[in-house]
């Protein structure tokens, strides 16, 4: 773990050199490669040290990180091209990493707590400076705020657990220590990670940020910084194990009633990136229902979930930063036609929002059949809210790609374009590992 580690931090001086973009760029991908080899070994990996460590969801969602990150530079080449302080977005890049492959592999729960509060001041960085419009100040707020405001209470729920049981690794945590009893307790320890999904009804700040932010932001955004909420769940419920069984019902109800609300408010929305990122705030309802069940399916369901989503979001962010691009406008209205403006990117579009809408063979089929399987077993009466969450996700998956590849072309419009090799790479890549995977789909149930 610490030799990664290592040199991810040696990679750090490659920003300042006249040609460490494209360096910095394929060293995420041999990071990648190099973490995936020591994944190979599995001994090498549980519990190393009472500093790092790793089992199967660490090392899933560490590597989703590297794959991320190294895309977020590929599709960033714009800030090269306009030589908008590239060394400093290298650095934030690079820094963001470093914070996430620290918070998934730390075996500590008050240094999980640091480095999980701390990979919010790059995502900050990257939004109030490569962001597009001046309203990206007011979205920085929000996240700040949202996020900070409902982790407090966490702090001091990790003081708590320290001073009853003397110790915050992982393996010694017991779920018995009087947390059990305690509802304020139970909401102080998991209210971050519900804002941080985000959770239905604290979801606000995660439209605002997708909106304002590059690229860049958007994709390491609901790529990565969503699944810290479904992580820190997964951990610290080994502790709230009676409270949760006691006080689960409600989030799982938030959880598919918001998602059955969220899907309205896709169906409504003129702004590509918006409906994007309204569709994020569904799924990860669903994979936070999945998780308060408590049972083995779900928490399966819910990892694959969480991956597949990753990879999917991200892409989905890729292909609307590229009509953007083009057209200066992410109006639906303005972006309507694209059938014949970009008939190569069709494809793309077409592949990407179907794995969003769950068809076969990709991922988030696995992920949604095991999700379905958990929350109907729980309770016959999640059937309706499932129902009503597949139908409209179905609806406003295909309301994204019908407006936006069909109908009249906007007049301001007269020529034909294609992408980039560079931008049929980056799809390339989101989309292969998102149906390849299915093909080892029994390692999320190796971890228990």
């Amino acid at each position: 773990m610490l030799k990664v580690m290592l040199a991810l931090v040696g990679v750090i001086p490659l920003v300042f050199i006249s040609r460490g973009w494209h360096m910095v760029h394929v060293s995420f991908y041999a990071l990648a490669g190099l973490f995936m080899l020591l994944g190979g070994v599995p001994y090498i990996f549980y519990q190393v040290s009472y500093f790092m460590g790793c089992d199967i969801i660490s090392f899933g969602l560490i590597l989703l990180s590297f794959w991320i990150c190294g895309l977020m530079i590929m599709a960033s080449q714009s800030v090269l091209k306009a030589d908008y302080y590239p060394a400093l977005f290298l650095f934030m890049v690079l820094f963001l990493m470093l914070m996430l492959y620290c918070t998934f592999s730390t075996q500590n729960l008050f240094l999980f707590y640091l480095f999980f509060e701390g990979s919010l001041i790059p995502t900050l960085f990257l939004i109030l400076g490569w962001g597009y419009q001046p309203e990206r100040v007011q979205a920085g707020m929000y996240l700040l705020f949202y996020t900070l405001l409902a982790s407090l209470p966490l702090l001091v729920g990790v003081f708590y657990i320290y001073s009853g049981q003397g110790s915050l690794f992982f393996p010694f945590l017991l779920s018995d220590v009087g947390l059990n009893s305690s509802a304020l307790m139970y909401v102080a320890l998991i209210f971050a990670f519900l804002v941080k999904m985000p959770m239905f009804l604290v979801h606000l700040w995660l439209p605002k940020a997708h909106v304002e932010a590059p690229v860049s932001g958007s994709m390491i955004l609901a790529g990565v910084l969503l699944k810290l909420g479904g992580y820190g769940l997964l951990r610290v419920f080994n502790l709230l194990t009676a409270s949760g069984v006691k006080f689960n019902f409600v989030w799982v109800g938030i959880s598919l009633v918001g998602g059955c609300l969220v899907s309205f408010i896709c169906l409504r929305q003129t702004d590509l990136k918006a409906l994007v990122a309204y569709s994020s705030v569904a799924h990860m309802g669903l994979v936070l229902g999945g998780l308060m069940t408590l049972n083995y399916w779900g928490v399966c369901g819910a990892f694959t979930l969480m991956l597949a989503h990753g990879l999917c979001s991200s892409g989905l962010f890729c292909l609307t930063n590229i009509s953007y691009e083009r057209l200066g406008s992410r109006s639906l209205v303005i972006n309507s036609g694209l059938l014949n403006f970009m008939p190569s990117m069709a494809l793309w579009w077409f592949l990407l929002s179907s794995a969003n809408m769950a068809a076969p063979p990709t991922l988030n089929l696995l992920g949604e059949i095991s999700l379905l399987n958990s929350m109907v077993a729980w309770s016959w009466v999640t059937m309706i809210g499932l129902g009503v969450l597949s139908f409209f996700s179905a609806a406003y998956t295909l309301y994204l790609f019908s407006y936006s590849q069909h109908g009249s072309l906007y007049g301001g419009l007269y020529a034909t374009v294609g992408g980039y090799g560079r931008e049929y790479l980056l799809l390339f890549l989101h989309w292969v590992p998102l149906n390849l995977l299915i093909l080892k789909s029994e390692s999320s149930l190796l971890w228990i």
